[in-house]
């Protein structure tokens, strides 16, 4: 394709999906009982792509009673992070997957979405922040590992830190105060990387360390490349730590970017980012439980038993089999972190998940762009989330950031990987006064007439 035609086709499709933006699409609704719109079947979805900018002088907003600071710039595309028993943190830096495009309108999609991403060359490393000397500032920065394939999940146990490469699960022994890997690391278990239209692999560790669960995501928005490419896809895997066994331990979930185990009730949970070209209302990103043995309805259904007739061929079986996921976090906002808080984050925040939108790209009114707060009573999500982290797209149209991973640190504050910027972001608690940790500092980041039953 010539530079001309190429130019031209991309004037085309701009055109085209704002053509096709015609039903005004609402702020994203939240909770377990979102409303969900007729589905739309147009040429192209609505677009509006990430303009990136400098931060230069400006930082992400916080709450009252919370500073934001910048520990670690200059990254390799920071993912997801773990902070190690000692407080240093992990970070995983890198971009994966290698899927071709099918359609012309693929292609001319991923150029687009490609100028709202960073241009700066995958990591492939694991880089280790320090602060020896408690004041949040982290002073020592080195790779504790290099030459992986597109790290993603971290987990921390039984003294080792294992990794979740975009090929394969791998590990490295560690002892307190280690800076770096003393050689290549073991592979647990190879992971599919087949097409690898989904690259990255989530991780979570079970409480005693003797399973890790990953995450791995769909080969196909919902299943352009034939079923056969999505074998032991659009699942979390349950692998063996010793053994390197796996087996599926939920199905159906198109691509679980981020996992975390529950305090107290070992429960796993994740967040999925759905199906897209339903329309900018359709389908909601959601955080769920996740159970053993359950299946979550991709291809052939969304939010329970809504049947996506995009999926050939039909299975009602499996429509009627597929579970309600447990909280809906808005249509396209592109959930890729999830951390379960604590009480070290302030009583607002003691009970809950944070979670780390990355954004949305195919939507007239951007989604996302924000880390969030979602409260939980007695176990499971109760209420509108909070916002937490927001100004990564500001009023001027730029966007300065784009969260992806978040951990909460046993110190008192949010640690949050950007991506677009390639800094990690220190979100600490500086004031626990009740008036600092009561509602009226914080609003809900829903609005009037946009709220669901929960």
């Amino acid at each position: 394709m010539t530079r001309s035609s190429l130019l031209a086709a991309v004037a085309l499709v701009a055109l085209l999906a704002a053509c096709d933006n015609n039903d005004n699409p609402s702020q994203p609704v939240y909770g377990a009982n979102p409303p969900l719109p007729e589905q739309q079947h147009g040429l192209l979805p609505s677009m509006k792509i990430a303009n990136p900018a400098s931060w230069g002088d400006r930082k992400p907003t916080v709450p009252e009673g919370f500073t934001v600071t910048a520990i670690a710039t200059d990254l390799g595309i920071p993912r997801q992070t773990l902070v190690l028993p000692n407080g240093d943190i992990l970070v995983a830096e890198g971009r994966g997957g290698s899927a071709p495009p099918l359609r012309p309108k693929d292609f001319i999609a991923g150029i687009i979405k490609a100028k709202g991403t960073t241009s700066v060359p995958s990591g492939n490393r694991i880089t280790l922040l320090r602060d020896a000397d408690g004041d949040g500032r982290y002073e020592e920065r080195t790779v504790f590992a290099d030459h992986l394939n597109a790290p993603y999940g971290l987990a921390f146990v039984n003294g080792q830190i294992y990794v979740a490469n975009q090929d394969a699960l791998v590990r490295f022994p560690y002892r307190e105060g280690q800076t770096r890997a003393e050689g290549p690391p073991e592979k647990v278990a190879d992971l599919p990387s087949y097409i690898n239209h989904h690259w990255t692999k989530s991780l979570a560790a079970s409480p005693d360390g003797r399973f890790l669960y990953v995450g791995i995501g769909s080969n196909s928005n919902i299943t352009e490349r034939g079923m056969p490419a999505e074998a032991d896809r659009a699942m979390v895997w349950e692998i063996d730590a010793q053994t390197g066994a796996r087996r599926p331990y939920a199905t159906g979930l198109r691509n679980p970017t981020a996992l975390a185990i529950q305090p107290g009730t070992g429960t796993l949970w994740a967040v999925v980012n759905e199906r897209d070209e339903l329309g900018p209302n359709l389908v909601p990103d959601y955080l769920t439980s996740v159970r053993e043995g359950g299946f979550y309805g991709w291809p052939y259904s969304y939010w329970g038993q809504n049947v996506d007739p995009r999926a050939q061929p039909q299975k009602p079986e499996m429509v009627a089999a597929a579970i309600k996921p447990d909280y809906s976090l808005g249509s396209h906002v592109a959930a890729l972190g999830v951390a379960f808080s604590s009480p070290v984050m302030g009583e607002r925040f003691a009970d809950g998940v944070f979670v780390g939108e990355h954004g949305s790209w195919n939507r007239s009114v951007p989604s996302g762009y924000k880390v969030i707060f979602v409260p939980f009573r007695d176990g499971a999500p109760s209420g509108d989330p909070i916002e937490v982290v927001t100004g990564f797209m500001g009023e001027d149209g730029h966007t300065y950031g784009r969260p992806v991973g978040v951990t909460v640190d046993p110190k008192g504050a949010l640690i949050v990987a950007d991506d677009l910027s390639n800094t990690v972001w220190r979100v600490a608690v500086t004031d626990r006064s009740p008036s600092a940790e009561g509602p009226a500092d914080l609003g809900s980041a829903t609005t009037d007439g946009n709220r669901s039953s929960n």
